[in-house]
């Protein structure tokens, strides 16, 4: 039997609270709005939070925005990245973003928007009728796997006057697909998503025998059913919340114990975990913490545009 942690129907925590997963947030937050909205309780345990963010640079100038991304999906509707060429300039698309599990970059230019749902690990396989495997490190149009007239949702949510009315179009649009869903199907993604949040939210919890045992279940079974509901393999959730909380404790400057970790997490040596966190963020946890601090005293900035 699973050991429940609960669904926090909280406000999610903003950028200055909780950053893991963004890369220089500083800059971010300098250059644009980010703004974080909680899910509706229809679309607890399957949905995390909410997020709209709004930019308008000056002319000449992109922002390339770089994330660690959490094991977790993302249904969103969104101006097109910067880099998709002239002729996309201006066009919104709604994609769904499987779980990615290598440093991904989005590049903003211009004015423009994004309005999406990052659902909790195990959450995206309630909206899908395939194993959310079959996504991983994928960006695919929304409305064929979740069964949804894409060219609507667009419209209706390019018709909304601000952020938070976007982002609940989006969640309507995701309450009529889970109310069709196989409800079994949609109680097993929710059951993954309770044990994935033990492995983000208990720090005592390193490796894949102590999440079998607070689940409850076989680490054949736990494998099969994150692989069907989050995507990604167990192990691989655990070592990316530590990444993250390894990053941001970098980020604001405090103490990481790499050896202690790195036994904690079942890696030969702290050379490995290293080597995994330049793997991950693209820089060594010194160089890392280095830019950081530039960004935060503002010597670090958008980068310049690309002719």
């Amino acid at each position: 039997m699973v050991v429940s942690v609960g669904v926090s129907a909280s406000r999610p925590a903003p950028v200055g609270e909780d950053s893991r997963g963004i890369l220089h947030p500083a800059v971010l937050q300098r250059l644009v709005r980010l703004t974080r909205f909680p899910a509706g309780p229809g679309l607890a345990g399957l949905v995390d939070r909410f997020w709209a963010v709004e930019w308008d640079l000056p002319l000449g100038t992109t922002h390339a925005q770089q994330m660690l991304t959490h094991p977790c999906g993302n249904i969103s509707v969104s101006h097109a990245d910067a880099r998709a060429g002239a002729g996309e300039a201006g066009r919104v698309h709604a994609r769904l973003n499987g779980v990615a599990r290598t440093l991904t970059t989005r590049y903003l230019a211009g004015r423009g928007w994004a309005a999406a749902a990052m659902t909790t690990p195990g959450g995206l396989g309630a909206f899908l009728g395939r194993p959310a495997s079959a996504f991983t490190d994928r960006v695919v149009p929304l409305g064929p796997p979740l069964g949804l007239d894409q060219a609507r949702l667009v419209e209706e949510v390019c018709a909304q006057p601000d952020a938070q009315a976007r982002a609940r179009v989006l969640e309507r649009a995701l309450n009529g697909v889970l109310a069709a869903a196989d409800p079994q199907r949609v109680r097993r993604a929710r059951q993954v998503a309770e044990v994935a949040k033990i492995a983000e939210t208990d720090r005592s919890v390193r490796q894949l025998r102590h999440l079998c045992d607070r689940a409850g279940l076989g680490a054949r079974t736990l494998q099969r059913m994150f692989l069907q509901y989050a995507g990604v393999p167990p192990t691989w959730v655990l070592r990316r919340y530590r990444l993250l909380d390894a990053a941001e404790a970098v980020r604001q400057g405090q103490p990481v114990e790499w050896a202690a970790l790195a036994a904690d997490l079942g890696y030969a040596d702290q050379a490995h975990l290293i080597r995994d966190f330049r793997a991950a963020i693209g820089q060594t946890p010194a160089a890392y913490a280095q830019s950081q601090s530039a960004a935060a005293d503002g010597r670090a900035g958008p980068a310049p545009a690309r002719r």
